[in-house]
């Protein structure tokens, strides 16, 4: 009988996502919405995030065509506050392409850029304070250069050599830097959300007024762990900022794989019931607007908030990735809404407070002073040239006490290497 009253039916079928552009394929973004800059409404952060769910579909943007700040989200920065994000995106820039071709030369194992997603991260952490605490993923180098981290303490990371505090233990850029509130960079995806709100839940029961920003790709927003935590965060007012970095690829899936083609990630928030807001986010000035407003909700008790910055990757997702084999190879040229350097160069001179010739010259002088801090860490050891920690040193920084067992290998391991003459150490 059932099966009768359905025989004029079509049969079920999955809708599977595929990307526009494949190899070969000429680049059109026609079809991305783009709306005006200064267009986004900019609600008072104390407002219910049930009153301004369309800024979850929107694009919040301050930067127009013809290189003005212009709306409501513009957050009106001093020259000197935004030559100074200038200055640090152009160093994170350059800081990739030194690290990129070290990877190329053997001086290390792996290395990812961060290309075209710079003012994700530099203008971010402009706008947080600096003891508020970042749970960053794998692609935000931007905040460690923004807050002053040495440049030879990450390279010293990267290479794992004498210099590593992490003694080697940590994939190469997965740093961790309690000097400069940036929590260890896990390779499991999205645990760093969780953490993010638990540390912010903390922070509130101790009556602090820190707060925690996390960072996670589009991609990630498919793993348990995002939910889990937007739903602490949300039940429990966590004072956190949630930022998912839409830059359209994961590893070499399209960002339709994630969820892309139903909605917006921003829109992750609506169900939740907090702020959610959609960014340029090649806009640095829109981007430090956004994050200041989220930044103002947390630390008056308003809740967390979600922001989707709509970028690109430009690069490979690292440097054992082939973008070449998945997307079209027009795609980074052809983005819509531009380099994010250029556009806040271009604005910079567009009101008098910067020109070509200085910026060329910043060019060259931070690419000399990252070559010459890459001098500096390579006298620590690079990759292939010997073992670079003691191999007792295996043991220590993994657990506060360590266990009977281990400490019964590891004076096993000394007592072998004394038998033998033969110290196994980083010569």
């Amino acid at each position: 009988m059932a099966s009768d009253g359905r025989s004029n039916l079509k049969p079920l079928s999955l809708h599977v996502p595929e990307p526009k552009f494949r190899p070969g394929d000429a680049v059109d973004f026609a079809a991305v919405e783009i709306p005006p800059a200064g267009a986004a409404r900019r609600p008072d952060t104390a407002a219910p995030a049930r009153e301004f769910t369309d800024l979850a579909y929107t694009l919040v943007r301050v930067l127009d065509e013809e290189n003005r700040a212009v709306g409501p989200w513009d957050p009106k920065l001093s020259p000197d506050t935004m030559r100074r994000m200038l200055r640090h995106m152009v160093l994170v820039r350059a800081f990739d392409e030194r690290m990129f071709r070290a990877q190329r030369q053997g001086k290390t194992s792996f290395y990812m850029k961060c290309l075209g997603e710079e003012a994700v991260a530099i203008a971010a952490a402009h706008a947080l304070d600096d003891e508020d605490m970042c749970f960053p993923s794998y692609r935000q180098q931007g905040l460690l250069i923004a807050r002053g981290c040495p440049l030879v303490d990450m390279m010293n990371q990267i290479y794992s050599n004498t210099g590593d505090k992490l003694q080697g233990k940590q994939l190469p850029i997965m740093y961790s830097e309690r000097r400069f509130g940036f929590f260890s960079i896990s390779g499991n995806l999205t645990t760093q959300y969780p953490q993010a709100v638990g540390w912010a839940m903390a922070s509130a029961s101790k009556g602090d007024t820190r707060i925690a920003a996390t960072w996670c790709g589009e991609g990630s927003t498919a793993e348990g762990d995002f939910h889990s935590a937007l739903t602490f965060a949300t039940v429990y007012r966590a004072p956190v900022i949630f930022n998912v970095v839409n830059n359209q690829w994961a590893i070499s899936s399209f960002s339709g794989f994630a969820g892309a083609e139903a909605t917006t990630f921003a829109a992750r928030a609506v169900g939740y019931g907090i702020a959610g807001l959609r960014v340029d986010g090649n806009d640095a000035l829109a981007v430090y607007a956004a994050t200041q407003w989220a930044a103002e909700r947390a630390r008056t008790n308003a809740g967390p908030t979600l922001i989707e910055h709509f970028t690109y990757r430009a690069e490979g997702h690292s440097t054992s990735d082939d973008p070449t084999q998945y997307r079209s190879a027009g795609e980074p040229t052809a983005w819509p809404l531009g380099d994010p350097i250029r556009r806040l160069k271009d604005h910079l001179i567009a009101i008098g407070e910067w020109d070509e010739d200085r910026h060329a010259a910043q060019d060259r002088e931070l690419a000399e002073h990252v070559k010459a801090e890459q001098k500096a860490a390579e006298k620590n050891g690079i990759l292939g040239h010997g073992l670079h920690q003691p191999l007792d040193t295996l043991f220590d920084g993994v657990f506060e006490e360590m266990p009977w067992h281990l400490r019964e290998q590891q004076a096993q391991m000394l007592a072998e290497e004394t038998a033998s003459g033969r110290p196994w150490d980083r010569k």
